[in-house]
């Protein structure tokens, strides 16, 4: 089974699109940034899934990911990609509620429902989706914040590299050793 889950678009063109819509949006368009929303708010909001295992969170971290970025976009370097930036507000953001769960009591966790789970979920995704994500779930969050930005965001080692704040090197080992370990679950 491969792991070629998203075909990377072209750079160029989404790259300009999004130049010029933060450009609008710092002149006070505000129908600009809420495209860049439009056009990204699914891959920040699975990215937050996908870290925080918790769909009310995810939520939340996804607005937190927008609304910083929204009061930021002044500090937004011409010439950068929207996609990298937001990822790596969004990651933090992540980072910040992951933290924040450790410091607090077991009792004082919020539930946390398992984003698989429930009749309409079952009824819409095949058996072998189900496994996927179950195994990238159940990766080590280094390796499952890999894993999601490559194979299910379509970002490049180097984006990888900069949202996680990792060096290049390591980005490459956490996705040969996430792929190895979902390789396993997947063909046990």
């Amino acid at each position: 089974m491969g792991l070629a889950l998203a075909v990377e678009p072209p750079v160029t063109a989404p790259v300009l699109e999004d130049q010029a819509l933060i450009a609008a949006a710092l002149q006070g368009h505000g129908e600009a940034f809420g495209e860049l929303v439009t056009r990204y708010e699914r891959a920040v909001y699975n990215l937050a899934l996908r870290t925080l295992r918790d769909r009310t969170e995810a939520e939340d971290a996804a607005q937190e990911a927008f609304f910083k970025a929204y009061r930021a976009l002044g500090s937004f370097r011409p010439g950068a990609k929207f996609s990298t930036w937001i990822f790596t507000i969004c990651y933090r953001a992540c980072c910040d509620r992951l933290a924040k769960r450790k410091r607090l009591s077991p009792d004082e966790l919020p539930d946390r429902a398992d984003p698989s789970a429930g009749p309409e979920t079952l009824a819409e995704r095949n058996d072998e989706a189900c496994r996927l994500r179950a195994a990238i779930d159940a990766l080590p969050e280094k390796y499952r914040a890999v894993i999601t930005l490559y194979h299910l965001q379509g970002v490049q080692y180097e984006e990888i590299a900069t949202v996680l704040n990792l060096p290049l090197g390591t980005v490459k080992t956490h996705l040969f050793r996430a792929k190895e370990q979902l390789r396993k679950v997947l063909t046990a």
